[in-house]
């Protein structure tokens, strides 16, 4: 299930990591965003190092955990902590995810999968995973009703396949 966070106010130490775990993050230009561990003799925990290495260089990812500094909303869109800011994050999470259940639950879930077991995988891994995902989905009703929804057909989806 994809998991949208939307950012706003202060998104300090351990919310920011909560917020880190999410697929998608949304915030207002002006949220304020920090790892501040630091502060307390700390590090960031909570897998806060996994979900860093996938969204900023190493070296950018010691100087926000070693310095404590606190970002602002565009700041953190520039690094690529925050997917994308807008003035009013909720409504856009809330369209996105309305976009999102229109697809095939079986291809969402399988997208996020996909790039969770990949992500640091070998490229002989990625496509030998790719082509077992795939083969799940070409022949199933969920990829049959997302097809036909492509061409103006509203076939339901069935229950996600596991």
């Amino acid at each position: 299930m994809p998991v949208i966070a939307v950012l706003q106010g202060m998104c300090f130490g351990a919310g920011l990591q909560i917020a880190l775990g999410a697929d998608m993050r949304y915030a207002t230009p002006d949220c304020k965003l920090s790892i501040m561990e630091v502060k307390w003799g700390l590090i960031p925990d909570m897998g806060d190092a996994i979900a860093l290495r996938e969204l900023v260089r190493i070296n950018l990812a010691k100087e926000l955990t070693m310095t404590g500094c606190i970002l602002t909303g565009e700041e953190a869109a520039a690094l690529g902590l925050v997917t994308k800011t807008c003035e009013d994050p909720l409504k856009h999470a809330e369209e996105l995810a309305n976009e999102i259940v229109k697809r095939s639950p079986d291809a969402i879930a399988s997208t996020k999968e996909l790039y969770h077991r990949t992500w640091m995988a070998s490229e002989k891994e990625c496509l030998e995973f790719e082509t077992e995902i795939q083969n799940k989905l070409l022949p199933s009703w969920n990829q049959l009703a997302a097809s036909g929804r492509a061409f103006g057909w509203e076939l339901p989806y069935f229950k996600r396949k596991d």
